[in-house]
């Protein structure tokens, strides 16, 4: 089962590639934007170069709209999986699908932003050293392991579901914590290593004229990405539900969107 929903996720996420290019494209301008960013700064010159514009409050910026819009596929990626590859269906602004999913959306934000520029576990509670280093691992950890147990309301929701709320989600992927994270982890291990792979050549090796063409490729490269990491999402609330006899699809849709 896990094979054929990796293989899945992927295969879904590029026949997306080639059903909505438009809104594929979104994630992948932006984090060409960032790149933009970083190669004006130089940071893919030297390591010394890298180093010096990693900090740049406009390279982090343009970081946090990049994470933003990595989130967009919440709502279409979910929906052209969800209602059998139906691209109309993936970008139709339904209520209260988009609602519901809005508030995955500002949630999502509010707590990208807080861990990007606001204070760590470890400057609110006055800790130093590694203690506060392993009160950021701690919170790191205890988020992964409640947007987990939160998948099955993640999907849910962009589907106009507002049924399932967080207990009920819980109930719903308790018994498929283990299947979901390696699924999480094939979803978006192997991209991530070509992505970080791509600027490590891009510092170390390529000459400064091709750094955009390689720039180009890791912009394509993530917005794939985009889609795989909410896939491996989706793929194991849907496995999870499965397992329960539970439907993630909103009633009026039960019908003409089968799972």
């Amino acid at each position: 089962m896990l094979k054929r929903d990796i293989a899945d996720v992927y295969r879904s996420a590029f026949a997306f590639v080639l059903a909505c290019p438009l809104l594929f494209a979104i994630p992948a301008l932006v984090e060409f934007a960032q790149h933009v960013v970083e190669l004006q700064a130089g940071m893919y010159v030297s390591e010394a170069g890298a180093r010096a514009a990693e900090a740049d409050p406009l390279r982090l910026q343009f970081g946090f709209a990049k994470t933003m819009a990595l989130l967009l596929p919440g709502y279409w990626f979910t929906r052209y999986v969800m209602f059998g590859h139906d691209p109309r269906r993936a970008a139709r602004i339904e209520w209260p699908a988009f609602g519901l999913w809005l508030v995955i959306f500002v949630v999502s934000a509010a707590e990208i932003g807080w861990a990007l520029f606001g204070p760590s576990p470890g400057e609110l509670l006055g800790a130093e050293g590694t203690a506060a280093t392993g009160l950021s691992a701690g919170r790191a950890v205890l988020s992964q392991i409640v947007l987990i147990y939160l998948s099955a309301l993640v999907v849910a929701w962009p589907l106009g579901n507002g049924a399932i709320g967080p207990i009920r989600s819980a109930a719903i992927m308790h018994g498929s914590f283990w299947y979901a994270i390696a699924l999480a982890i094939a979803s978006l291990l192997p991209l991530m290593a070509l992505h970080y792979a791509l600027a490590i050549v891009a510092v170390i090796w390529l000459p400064v004229g091709l750094d955009w063409t390689a720039m180009a490729i890791d912009s394509l490269l993530v917005g794939y990405l985009a889609l795989t990491l909410t896939g491996g999402g989706v793929y194991a609330a849907r496995r999870a539900a499965g397992r329960k006899g539970v439907t993630l699809l909103a009633a009026q849709a039960r019908e003409d969107a089968p799972v």
